[in-house]
């Protein structure tokens, strides 16, 4: 059985919360290798999850589109931290 897009949603906000560092201070974000800019990838993607946790609290239900333009986002950011070395 397929899981629920509500519940889809949530576990792909959980499991990017998870692995990117938004934690870390600007002066290690900053610190090493600058290849596109990792400070505005990770403020571009706390925005995106921050807009799809209000919209999930108010239950709304995301389409299969937006989940996976939210997953494709996610990735193409995840390989800027990866050139960054920010994640594994």
């Amino acid at each position: 059985m397929k899981p629920v897009r509500h519940t889809a949603m949530s576990a792909l906000i959980a499991q990017v919360r998870e692995e990117f560092p938004f934690t870390l201070p600007e002066a290690q974000i900053c610190a090493g290798k600058c290849v596109g800019c990792p400070k505005k990838l990770l403020e571009l993607a706390d925005t995106e999850l921050s807009y799809w946790e209000v919209r999930l609290e108010n239950n709304e239900q995301p389409l299969l589109g937006e989940i996976t333009r939210l997953g494709k986002l996610c990735k193409n950011i995840r390989r800027g931290l990866v050139r960054n070395e920010l994640v594994k």
